[in-house]
C-alpha cells in the first residue's frame, strides 16, 4: 500500500502516527508545504492553487493507492478540484463535530482550529448538520500551530503561551461549562499533553486521526502489503529530525515548487 500524505508543516505527522498503528507495513510518503506554512491566512483562491500545485509536483510518479490531506484548513476548500484533477482517492480532514455532540454530556463543545477553518461555511454547515443540541464555541487560534511547530524544531514554548492560546474554548455560563474541544488542526494533537496540563479543567480532547486513518484502510482495501518504506519531502524548512525519527522517517528532501 502506498499512500501520500500532506500538510502545510509537521501536523499530518499525527495522522502518520495513526495510520502506522493499523497498516505498519504501509509505504509512505509524507509531504510538508513549509514554504508555505501556516495555511490559516491564506486566501482561498490562493490556498486552493497552492494545493494543486503541490499534487501536480508529486502525485504522478508515486503511484499513490491514496491521498490524505491531513489539514482542515485544506480540506474545507481543495477536495473538490482535486479529486476532478486526479484519479487517486482523497481522504479529508474535518472537524470531528458529529462525534463530539455524541459524546458531549453537557452540551457545550469547542471547537479549537485555525482561523481559516473556523470562518469556512464547511465549518458551520458540519455543526448545523451534526452539532445536535450542543452549543458550539468557534475558537480560531491564529499562533496555536506555529508554537506546535516551534516545540518540535527544540524551541521551549512556556505553557503561559499554550494556555492564552486555548483559554476561550473553556467557556462556564454558571449552568454548564465546556466539556469537550475538537482538535480540528492536526497539529494540535502532536502537543496533547502539553494542552491538557494548562486546561483551567479536565475536557475530552476529539482527535481526528483514528477516523482518517478507518478512512484510509477502507479506501485502499484491497492494496498489497507495502515494505514499510519511509519518503519525507519539504518545500522549505524540513520538520524537526527528533519528530521524524520517532516515527521512523529519514531527514526530508527538498521540494521545489
Amino acid at each position: 500500500m502506498r499512500l501520500l500524505v500532506f500538510d502545510s508543516g509537521v501536523g499530518g505527522l499525527s495522522v502518520v502516527r495513526e495510520i502506522l498503528r493499523s497498516r505498519p507495513d504501509a509505504d509512505i510518503a509524507y509531504v510538508a508545504d513549509t514554504a508555505v506554512f501556516p495555511y490559516g491566512d491564506l486566501a482561498p483562491d490562493v490556498l486552493v492553487d497552492r494545493v494543486v500545485a503541490v499534487m501536480d509536483a508529486v502525485l504522478p510518479d508515486l503511484r499513490a493507492d491514496a491521498a490524505v490531506i491531513a489539514c482542515n484548513t485544506a480540506s474545507t476548500l481543495v477536495l473538490p478540484p482535486l479529486r476532478a484533477r486526479f484519479a487517486v482517492p482523497f481522504v479529508g480532514t474535518v472537524p470531528a463535530v458529529k462525534p463530539a455532540a455524541a459524546s458531549s454530556r453537557t452540551r457545550r463543545v469547542s471547537v479549537l482550529a485555525t482561523p481559516g477553518t473556523v470562518k469556512r461555511d464547511y465549518t458551520r454547515d458540519l455543526i448545523r448538520e451534526h452539532g445536535q443540541d450542543c452549543r458550539f464555541a468557534l475558537v480560531g487560534s491564529s499562533l496555536l500551530a506555529t508554537l506546535v511547530e516551534r516545540q518540535l524544531a527544540g524551541e521551549d514554548v512556556p505553557d503561559a503561551a499554550y494556555a492564552a492560546e486555548i483559554a476561550p474554548c473553556f467557556v462556564d455560563d454558571g449552568g454548564a461549562r465546556t466539556d469537550t474541544v475538537v482538535l480540528a488542526c492536526t497539529h494540535f494533537p502532536l502537543v496533547l499533553d502539553r494542552l491538557r496540563a494548562v486546561a483551567p479543567w479536565a475536557v475530552d480532547w476529539i482527535d481526528p486521526a483514528p477516523a482518517i486513518a478507518r478512512r484510509v484502510t477502507t479506501v485502499t482495501e484491497g492494496a498489497g502489503a507495502g515494505d514499510g518504506r519511509r519518503a519525507v519531502m519539504a518545500t522549505g524548512r524540513p520538520p524537526s529530525p527528533v519528530l521524524l525519527e520517532r516515527l521512523g522517517f529519514p531527514a526530508a528532501s527538498m521540494l521545489a515548487v
